[in-house]
């Protein structure tokens, strides 16, 4: 207790010092202070604004975002409610997950290793590029937890520009965590450098990511009843040593390292048009028109997975099968691709008749796969060894080749859209359909601006390769799948003034895949319909605030694809300022979905596949926090799950067997370096 409270007085001590250094710096990105100001228009400095973009999948399209400065529920970085109301987790911050809210969980991925990572990895889908202007430094840093069960992330974002068209920057993201249960700790170590040039001619978007993620294989404790009723596995007595609670494994690993380099580039061809003086019709300045860009997007990505388990005897009677070694596990997964996608537009806004954008584009690709080697079929078998079921390659290569188009229109208050189209024309892509598009309305109602959004899918993919072959110590498969055909339709309203968002979603699936009881993967050959509402709401007087989400969703089919049918989050807080300086956020927050069967973890694979045995779920996680503001400091200080104990008997498990932590302290502080 003692250790644990000298971390906290430590962190409080750099968090004084964060304010003081907040003090002395320049104002933050996007603000002034009066003194800045005066300066600043006495030197008749013209300073621009800050800017923030990320980009869109497969011609690098821009569109707005956010620099992260903003003190209000800045403690949702350090819990699970900030991925998803409802988190499917085995337990530790930076754990392996799944959303369970559907309409937010992406498709599998070729490498399905990392789909349970998904939440804590860079890539284009997060990336974000600036301009700034100025340098910009980000820096946080959070902490929780004892010396045993300690929680530690810090993050760094930089951003600087070397003149006004070109920005260079880079960033780092550590998450360490012993976690509260035996054989549970996690690793994850994420760094990445990136880069722009927006000439009139020419522009350049690239960032390269690199990941090292380890986790330890608990396997989930042993006795549910530890949580649930620990009186009765301990003879009487009802306190427990979470770190004690014994596991399933105990020297189990996961090992996942990768990187990605992705290089956009655009030349744009089009004219000048020149501003006249009405008087003298001299050219006063002239402006470059872009009317057609020629796009290149290069894409390379590596990945690797490893598992381990050095404990033969826990091995065998863990897993069902056994294939390739008696002595443990210790097996490798790797892929790469490389994808280069070209593309010519016709671009939006040049001329008067030019209403909307159009691209025309190709994409080509290399996949390699390698996986373990078989080295028993053909020789004797030890005894205790089963006969591999399936002759899997080594190594495989495919090529791939999609064409495409796109429709956008990014400009206009009245109606935008984004539509794009794609098929598979060569090797495993070939016969694949994927269309996709938004459409989005503004108008005035009550003095704000309301915005209508529709959107809508139809895909009909090839499965991963990985999905239909594989081969490991524990797993071994060999499945001629079909295409899986998906369509979604759905629509959100959007009422800023009355702090009101509605959505709902309908999607239908054909030949689902997914993993079965066995843990293998398996294709549903019927269809599966998930019907999906939300409401987000907030409401506010004068100092005191609430806002909250409501889900509720259906699955036809709950054996395949289970999923909490009703999921809440609640958020009530008051907001005030202390001296004219220091901005606070007070109040309690928590999440709560309903029981059902929600899917095992397989540590083996790094997958959650179904059961029908336990349900999880009817619980609540529940947070006290309070968030601080000063000058380019945040900072907080939050009581997770503080709510642990209030319900006798309550199990808090999102997975079977896969307790979530207990009640803790956590602080974090956060700085922006404006230089």
């Amino acid at each position: 207790m003692w250790a644990e409270m000298k971390k906290i007085l430590v962190i409080l001590v750099l968090m004084c010092a964060a304010c003081g250094l907040a003090v002395a710096q320049q104002p933050s990105l996007g603000n002034s202070s009066s003194k800045s100001s005066k300066a600043s228009s006495t030197k008749k400095q013209r300073v621009e604004p800050s800017v923030a973009w990320s980009v869109s999948e497969p011609l690098g399209l821009h569109y707005p975002s956010t620099i992260d400065t903003i003190h209000l529920d800045y403690h949702l970085t350090m819990v699970p409610t900030g991925v998803s109301d409802a988190w499917l987790t085995t337990g530790n911050y930076g754990a392996p997950g799944q959303n369970q809210i559907f309409m937010e969980r992406p498709l599998m991925s070729d490498f399905f290793f990392e789909d349970a990572i998904e939440a804590w990895m860079h890539d284009t889908r997060t990336m974000r590029f600036y301009n700034t202007r100025i340098p910009m430094t980000l820096l946080a840093h959070s902490t929780g937890g004892d010396k045993y069960s300690n929680l530690d992330r810090t993050r760094l974002e930089f951003s600087g520009n070397v003149d006004r068209k070109t920005q260079v920057g880079a960033g780092l993201d550590y998450i360490y965590s012993k976690g509260s249960y035996d054989a549970q700790a996690d690793k994850d170590f994420t760094w990445r450098l990136f880069g722009s040039h927006m000439g009139d001619r020419y522009e350049l978007q690239t960032f390269f990511n690199h990941y090292n993620y380890t986790t330890k294989e608990s396997g989930g404790i042993t006795d549910d009843r530890f949580i649930t009723d620990p009186a009765e596995v301990q003879g009487g007595e009802t306190k427990v040593d979470n770190k004690s609670i014994p596991t399933l494994l105990t020297n189990a690993h996961s090992h996942l390292e990768g990187s990605q380099l992705w290089v956009n580039q655009r030349y744009k061809v089009g004219f000048y048009r020149y501003r006249r003086d009405s008087v003298t019709d001299t050219i006063i300045d002239r402006t470059y028109v872009p009317a057609t860009s020629f796009i290149w997007t290069l894409e390379f990505k590596h990945a690797k997975h490893q598992f381990l388990n050095s404990v033969a005897s826990q091995d065998k009677n863990f897993f069902d099968h056994t294939y390739l070694s008696l002595d443990g596990t210790d097996e490798e997964t790797s892929y790469w691709r490389l994808r280069n996608t070209v593309g010519v537009s016709l671009l939006e806004g040049f001329n008067k008749y030019a209403k909307f954008g159009f691209a025309l584009y190709g994409t080509h690709e290399v996949r390699r796969y390698t996986q373990a080697v078989d080295s028993i079929t053909g020789t004797t078998l030890p005894e205790g060894l089963e006969p591999v079921p399936a002759i899997v390659p080594h190594r495989t290569t495919q090529n791939l080749l999609w064409l495409g188009g796109q429709l956008t229109k990014q400009r206009g208050s009245l109606l935008r859209y984004n539509a794009t189209a794609q098929f598979g024309v060569l090797g495993e892509a070939a016969g694949e359909i994927d269309v996709t598009g938004d459409v989005t309305t503004r108008f005035r109602l009550l003095g704000d601006t309301v915005s209508i959004t529709g959107y809508g899918y139809f895909k009909n993919l090839a499965v991963p390769y990985l999905i239909k072959n594989y081969i490991s110590n524990h797993f071994v498969w060999e499945n001629n799948f079909n295409k899986t055909k998906r369509v979604r339709v759905g629509g959100e309203l959007n009422i800023p003034h009355t702090w009101t968002n509605l959505g709902v979603g309908y999607e239908t699936l054909n030949d689902y895949i997914y993993w079965d009881e066995n843990g293998l993967p398996a294709q549903h050959g019927g269809a599966i319909h998930v019907l999906s509402a939300r409401w987000h709401q907030g409401l506010h007087f004068k100092a005191f605030n609430w806002t909250g989400s409501v889900t509720l969703q259906t699955s036809s089919n709950e054996q395949v694809l289970p999923l909490p049918k009703f999921a809440v989050y609640s958020n009530l807080y008051a907001t005030f300022t202390i001296a004219r300086v220091l901005h606070v956020q007070m109040g309690v927050d928590g999440n709560y979905y309903t029981k059902y069967y929600a899917p095992a973890y397989n540590p083996a694979t790094m997958t959650f596949h179904s059961q029908q045995e336990t349900k999880c779920g009817d619980f609540a996680i529940m947070n006290l926090y309070a968030n601080f503001r000063m000058k380019q400091a945040r900072f907080f200080v939050m009581w997770t799950h503080f709510n642990q104990k209030l319900k006798s008997g309550t199990a808090y498990f999102a997975t079977p067997h896969y307790p979530l932590n207990p009640a803790r302290l956590q602080v974090g502080v956060s700085v922006n370096f404006v230089n």
